[in-house]
């Protein structure tokens, strides 16, 4: 029997690049609940953008199920009043303004403020001596976290903008670059010792090598390991390419979160709401409490959460392969 492959809508963008039999089932609820009420589908585009590597993962999923319950939603892209601050957004500026006051000359000593609990000039000591190509690579490193600031400030000053060293593509997708890109070709030869640049370190615990320009492009600031990957790229711009700890980034060495248990038990439970108890642990109560009487709407948006979560956990081998960050074939040429 010839065996169908069906496209992958694009709702699941953020978990997978190709349905599986079980996305394809979910989908087939989906149709079979059509047509849609509004107020669920912003739910399930609200599972779409979840990422389990975000510093609020736990909070988005805890919405998540909220408006699965509720059938409704205010969450999501754009819903946060202009004067209100992102929790997290002093951190980010004090990493900008201590790696800016290095940049403009100032001793690491003199600059007195901290990145999260660490201290920022423990975080440059591992710049180590001064240089052309470390002044380049360090604000590389400020206009990528000035980036996420300016997003979420919802900034239309081009020059937040950051020009991506290796990676190229729209969200979710990864491609890399064969050349200088336009922006950075007047320091062409800093770009290229960039990207030339391999650091050593693990990915879910086996040797691993990371592209330094590959680092700097994935440095997220809203990512739960942020200050960490940060002392990580600023050791290696300084000269350390054997890190201690592994560069932990979206679904690169995703088993090192933090909520990782929590989620397991997360998705048993809606696994268990949607009727497909799969082991002989209990489920949250309180979970399924909130998720409240089981229709054919909320079982679509349980399963697809519960999808997104696991696939999150355990990427397929083709997601691992984006993830994991390998870099093109040219740069260890």
């Amino acid at each position: 029997m010839e065996t169908v492959v069906t496209s992958l809508r694009a709702i699941w963008k953020n978990c997978a690049l190709k349905a599986d039999s079980e996305i394809q089932k979910i989908d087939e609820m989906e149709d079979r609940i059509a047509p849609i009420d509004p107020k669920v589908y912003k739910i399930r585009e609200l599972i779409a953008t979840l990422e389990l590597c975000h510093h609020k993962a736990d909070r988005w999923v805890a919405n998540i199920i909220k408006a699965i319950g509720t059938g409704e939603t205010q969450k999501g892209l754009g819903t946060r009043s202009t004067d209100q601050k992102h929790p997290v957004e002093k951190l980010w500026q004090n990493a900008c303004a201590a790696l800016q006051a290095w940049c403009a000359g100032c001793p690491r000593t003199k600059i007195d403020m901290t990145i999260g609990s660490v201290p920022a000039s423990r975080i440059l000591d591992g710049l180590g001596q001064r240089s052309q190509l470390k002044e380049w690579q360090v604000q590389r490193v400020i206009e990528k976290i000035r980036s996420t600031i300016h997003w979420l400030q919802s900034s239309e000053d081009p020059t937040s903008q950051y020009v991506w060293l290796l990676l190229d593509g729209g969200e979710y997708e990864a491609f890399y670059r064969s050349d200088c890109p336009g922006h950075y070709k007047e320091h062409e030869e800093f770009w290229f010792t960039t990207v030339k640049t391999i650091i050593h370190d693990t990915e879910n615990g086996s040797p691993a090598e990371l592209s330094l320009g590959l680092a700097i492009d994935m440095l997220w600031p809203c990512h739960w390991n942020f200050v960490s990957n940060l002392q990580l790229v600023i050791e290696a711009i300084g000269g350390n390419l054997n890190p201690v700890e592994p560069f932990a980034a979206c679904g690169r060495n995703i088993f090192l979160i933090p909520n990782r248990r929590r989620m397991e038990a997360v998705s048993h439970s809606l696994r268990d709401f949607c009727g497909y108890r799969t082991t002989d642990r209990d489920a949250d109560e309180e979970i399924l409490v909130r998720l409240g009487k089981a229709d054919e709407a909320k079982k679509w948006l349980a399963a697809s959460l519960d999808k997104t979560i696991r696939l999150q956990l355990d990427p397929p081998d083709d997601v691992r392969a984006v993830s994991g960050l390998a870099g093109p074939s040219w740069i260890k040429q």
